[in-house]
């Protein structure tokens, strides 16, 4: 819940890390009994959703919820409650580690904002809202390379705060390399290739509408500002807004990539490379035989094929099949913590956040984002020492049950 006071969430230095759930819900039984005051910030899903949508117009609702086609892997990505947690007792769990490792790197915590574009769709701040929220709480910030915001001001926002740069591949390689080039110049820390949308994804809740943000310049920031971009146009976007969002749509996107472009990543950037959207696990193994340092388990929020198998469902296999040679990221579905945690337990590395943190920005901007992320944080935590486990990094399969070997 929003205290009102920036920081106050998180007090430097009165508690660890790891005592991150406790403290929230002391925090909020204190301000109920002695004060009064019961949150104001939506704590569950579905309520934040509905709190948000009042605050959202319809095409905002329309690009954020839902999925592709029926919507039927979108509803299914959400559903973990095929796997069971299994808490054992008794092992001393005061003292809760939840950082863990990735790519090199250790992170606070292992939830990170998987990338969104157009968040100014949501609230008027965007993406600055988002990476603000994030540089407070040291979460890590996936920037898409649709946002509504240039990468490096992102940068500047996020500081020190880890950060990676959500690479749509552009039939235009000299657009391509230039985006490249300018996430490495503002010190990002990897770039995540999105490789299951090589063709956009038939959404009814958009083509209803006839809504598409991008024909009306909305989310454009990286590309209206890229050197490579501009220079290919007869005429700046400034000039001429209509004719750079039609250059855009000719070049967004490459379906004839195969497995050997990434070679033109690789050899463009010394930033490591993580695969996302893989559901298969023959697909995981290649990525990692061509050199992928992380591979992210995703269906796109269920908004590309309608039908697939789900994240969660798909998870399992593809870290067993590279898990110890890689590191394995998921998205799509996770709507608190103890989802993440469950995701841990199947071989997932870290997790990502999405609509959930979608939902607290159009609520109330960097403050609902923040808590969003403090109260998902927290469900993990708590979930992680009633399960009788001190450290995230020791989350494994032992503390996961398949329902169908119960």
């Amino acid at each position: 819940m929003d205290t009102g006071e920036p920081g106050d969430s998180r007090e430097s230095g009165d508690v660890h890390a790891e005592q991150f759930g406790v403290k929230r819900i002391r925090e909020a039984y204190r301000r109920g009994m002695y004060n009064g005051e019961t949150p104001d910030f939506p704590l569950s899903y579905d309520e934040l959703r509905e709190a948000a949508f009042e605050r959202m117009s319809e095409n905002a609702k329309a690009y954020v919820h839902g999925g592709a086609g029926t919507e039927e892997t979108f509803e299914r990505n959400k559903d973990f409650s095929r796997w069971r947690i299994v808490p054992r007792m008794l092992r001393g769990v005061a003292d809760r580690d939840l950082s863990v490792n990735v790519l090199g790197t250790e992170h606070e915590y292992p939830l990170m904002v998987t990338p969104l574009g157009v968040q100014t769709l949501l609230h008027e701040e965007g993406e600055t809202a988002t990476a603000r929220a994030c540089e407070e709480l040291n979460v890590p910030f996936v920037l898409s390379s649709l946002s509504s915001t240039p990468l490096e001001e992102v940068a500047e926002t996020l500081g020190d705060t880890p950060k990676w740069f959500q690479f749509y591949w552009s039939s235009d390689r000299e657009v391509a390399a230039s985006f490249l080039d300018r996430a490495e110049a503002a010190d990002y820390d990897a770039i995540v290739v999105t490789v299951d949308a090589p063709t956009l994804g038939w959404r009814e809740r958009l083509l209803e509408r006839g809504y598409y943000p991008f024909l009306e310049g909305e989310g454009m920031a990286n590309y209206f500002s890229d050197p490579a971009f501009r220079e290919s146009l007869d005429a700046p976007p400034e000039e001429d807004a209509q004719a750079a969002v039609d250059h855009f749509l000719e070049v967004f996107g490459d379906a004839s990539l195969t497995w050997d472009d990434l070679e033109f990543v690789f050899d463009r950037t010394d930033l490591p490379v993580v695969i996302k959207g893989v559901l298969h696990p023959e697909d995981a193994k290649t990525a990692v035989e061509y050199g992928a340092d992380g591979i992210q388990v995703s269906t796109h929020g269920g908004r590309q094929v309608d039908g697939s198998i789900s994240a969660v469902e798909a998870l399992p296999e593809v870290a067993d099949a590279v898990g110890d040679r890689t590191a394995v990221l998921f998205d799509s579905g996770i709507r608190r913590g103890e989802d993440a945690f469950k995701a841990m337990g199947l071989g997932a590395d870290a997790v990502m956040i999405g609509r959930p943190f979608a939902y607290g920005l159009a609520h109330s901007g960097e403050a609902g984002v923040r808590n969003v992320l403090e109260n998902t944080l927290s469900q993990f935590d708590l979930t992680m020492g009633l399960a009788g486990i001190d450290e995230a990094k020791s989350i494994g399969s032992e503390a996961i049950r398949d329902e169908r070997t119960l």
